[in-house]
């Protein structure tokens, strides 16, 4: 929180403009309403401001803590357009055809409409897989959601990733064209057949032991189960895909978080980057070293 104390007749815009925000930034504030005068919500920027006139800012972190949390949901930050959650693994993103309900999706829209009216909803800007865990965004109306998505292919995500063991290479970039069969199992090949969908990853080994190791995953584009399958194709799947080769699931759950989102607010412009820590099982299977031998 931020205290601007007036010391000449001003608009509040001026008064914000001194205090380092952008006009732009004035008008999010605003419409949070995150700007107090003397107590009272401002909702002009071109309101007169006299000297002695108190002036009361909260940030972004403290608006998004002002709203009624959704039970069942870890919600890592909210405003009027955009929801981020922290999706715990085993929940879908979105319905499929056995499961409607069951889903982020749905149980946000549910909160919203509690919180309001009926009318309320959430809108899908991208997804993760079933047993991925970690951050997922949300638009909150239809203007957020095409300005997201139409600008996701910038957005920065990065994963938590346990493997089966450790790559040869401490680093490197995986390339390859994803196909998806009829039984919805995605498959990599090496060169352009023309149904395949170009995708690179990039790792970086982070801490290993006798079993696993923990890697830094970039995403360079953004497919369909693309980690898993690339991972598969160096050898070392992700601990607990059954499904695409991994023979252990020390943890009972995919291995998987998606831990750093970077992208641009779709309203107020402004860089939004959110971070989540390793769960504490990845932590744990990574510690875990064989007995020596007697």
């Amino acid at each position: 929180m931020k205290t601007i104390k007036v010391t000449e007749e001003s608009t509040l815009l001026a008064t914000l403009l001194q205090g380092g925000y952008s006009r732009t930034k004035g008008k999010q504030l605003l419409k949070y309403r995150a700007v107090m005068v003397n107590d009272l919500p401002a909702t002009r920027l071109d309101q007169i401001l006299a000297p002695g006139d108190v002036l009361t800012i909260t940030s972004a972190n403290e608006v998004s803590s002002g709203y009624p949390p959704c039970p069942g949901l870890n919600i890592i930050y909210e405003d009027a357009d955009i929801l981020v959650i922290d999706k715990p693994p085993g929940l879908l993103t979105i319905a499929s055809e056995t499961e409607k309900t069951k889903t982020a999706y749905h149980q946000l829209t549910a909160c919203l409409r509690e919180r309001s009216d009926d009318k309320s909803r959430v809108f899908i800007i991208h997804r993760l897989d079933q047993g991925t865990s970690g951050l997922l965004v949300f638009a909150k109306n239809e203007i957020a959601k095409h300005a997201l998505q139409g600008s996701w292919q910038d957005a920065r995500k990065r994963y938590w990733a346990i493997t089966e063991g450790r790559p040869q290479k401490d680093s490197g970039t995986i390339t390859s064209y994803l196909c998806e069969s009829k039984i919805h199992r995605v498959y990599s090949v090496k060169t352009d057949n023309g149904e395949g969908k170009y995708a690179e990853t990039r790792y970086q080994v982070v801490q290993s032991n006798d079993d696993y190791a923990l890697l830094d995953i970039t995403l360079i584009t953004g497919r369909k189960n693309q980690i898993r399958v690339h991972l598969a194709d160096i050898g070392h799947p992700v601990a607990g895909d059954k499904k695409y080769g991994a023979k252990t699931d020390p943890i009972k759950r995919l291995a998987l978080q998606s831990y750093f989102l970077a992208f641009t607010h779709p309203i107020s412009g402004e860089p939004m980057e959110f971070t989540l820590d390793p769960p504490g099982k990845f932590k744990s299977l990574l510690a875990r070293k064989k007995p020596p031998k007697t």
